[in-house]
């Protein structure tokens, strides 16, 4: 694997310095998927933005979490499973028994939002060639054509992030290790 460095504000490059300033004083730490992507101002600005505009879009914080943990289990992000889990269980307040059958890869015990993941999934593991009846079944369970586009949304959100940590080698922050998620591959090896 390549040797990416986990940069902080004083060894990012330039254009990314003010940016991880930012992060840092919003959370109080940089987490570290900012900190590998900082090696890349432009990829580190994406990320921002797109997750500005996921924030924005029709999908309630509930499914907008759903939706970030499947997507990363779908991916076998153990970075991802385990961030997203912390901040849906202590910061979206979702139920952590949704919280763990996503983990797992199960059937969620709420029917709708059930439902959110088997889409979400479908749009992850078929590359966004999902079939008419599983978009029926989605508008069926109470979402909408806008939320159809959304869910593409945060795939294109995770995919920066996933892929960057599985490239970039990017190691869990203790604030997340609560959570920490092995993926299925790792597991058996």
């Amino acid at each position: 694997m390549a040797d990416f460095s986990l940069h902080t504000k004083d060894t990012a490059p330039d254009e990314a310095k003010g940016t991880l300033e930012g992060i840092e004083e919003k959370y109080g730490f940089v987490p570290n998927l900012f900190a590998k992507m900082a090696e890349s101002p432009q990829a580190l600005d994406a990320y921002l933005a797109v997750n500005d505009l996921l924030e924005k879009s029709s999908l309630p914080e509930t499914e907008r979490q759903v939706a970030l943990i499947a997507i990363s289990v779908e991916n076998e992000c153990e970075f991802c499973v385990s961030v997203h889990s912390f901040i849906a269980k202590n910061q979206a307040k979702v139920d952590g028994a949704i919280v763990e059958a996503l983990r797992e890869g199960r059937d969620l015990p709420d029917e709708k939002l059930n439902a959110f993941a088997r889409f979400v999934r479908h749009v992850v593991k078929n590359r966004g060639w999902v079939d008419e009846k599983e978009v029926e079944y989605f508008l069926d369970a109470g979402y909408t054509r806008r939320q159809v586009l959304d869910v593409v949304l945060a795939t294109a959100l995770k995919t920066l992030s996933n892929y960057t940590n599985h490239i970039a080698g990017t190691p869990l922050n203790d604030q997340f290790k609560s959570e920490r998620w092995e993926a299925p591959s790792t597991r058996a090896a």
